[in-house]
């Protein structure tokens, strides 16, 4: 494993855990020599999480759509910045870059680029770990919500299991690194056939 992609928010959120908890995340990826990968944000917990990982001495490259540039205020201190189209290039370019996933708090964008490497993974397009940081509880709600989504047969239990969750930063860069995809041929649900 060589890097990490973080989805994270582009707003600090309310509770100052989430900051603190970027701030770490940073610093534990840079102190283990793997590069971040993440939006190229210089505000909110993006900001927060680059800064981290520089004064750190690691590697961080940021992928942002030209649309965003001025909205998320690109962060200038990055060992790479990269510039895209649209956010389409931008999920494609930090998948591409990136050797597992891990989301920290944040809103609907950072559901969505969650959502869509666990589905590749799901799929069998990529084997790459995908993780969620679940700062002071901030995704509980969306856990049980899976958990309702499995026991309703729309979610496998073998692919619910591929979400990997921790509380602790050093936890969870511990359990990318160890990750051993599962082995699901079949996805489909033939019983409610």
């Amino acid at each position: 494993m060589k890097r990490v992609c973080v989805f994270c928010g582009s707003s600090a959120g309310a509770d100052p855990a989430f900051t603190h908890a970027a701030t770490e995340v940073g610093g534990v990826l840079a102190q283990r020599g793997l590069g971040l990968v993440y939006g190229g944000g210089n505000v909110g917990l993006m900001g927060v999480l680059a800064d981290a990982a520089l004064t750190a001495g690691g590697e961080v490259i940021g992928v942002i759509p030209q649309a965003l540039l001025a909205k998320e205020v690109a962060h200038s201190g990055l060992s790479q910045l990269r510039v895209v189209a649209s956010m389409h290039e931008r999920k494609a370019m930090m998948a591409e870059l990136s050797d597992g996933f891990v989301a920290l708090p944040g809103g609907i964008g950072t559901l969505e680029e969650l959502f869509e490497v666990l589905t590749w993974n799901q799929l069998g397009l990529h084997a790459k770990p995908c993780a969620i940081l679940n700062v002071a509880g901030y995704y509980d709600h969306l856990l049980t919500f899976l958990e309702h989504a499995t026991s309703e047969r729309f979610v496998r239990g073998e692919h619910a299991g591929m979400l990997l969750v921790e509380e602790s930063p050093r936890r969870i860069v511990e359990r990318l690194r160890a990750y051993v995809p599962p082995r699901v041929d079949k996805w489909l649900d033939r019983a409610s056939s």
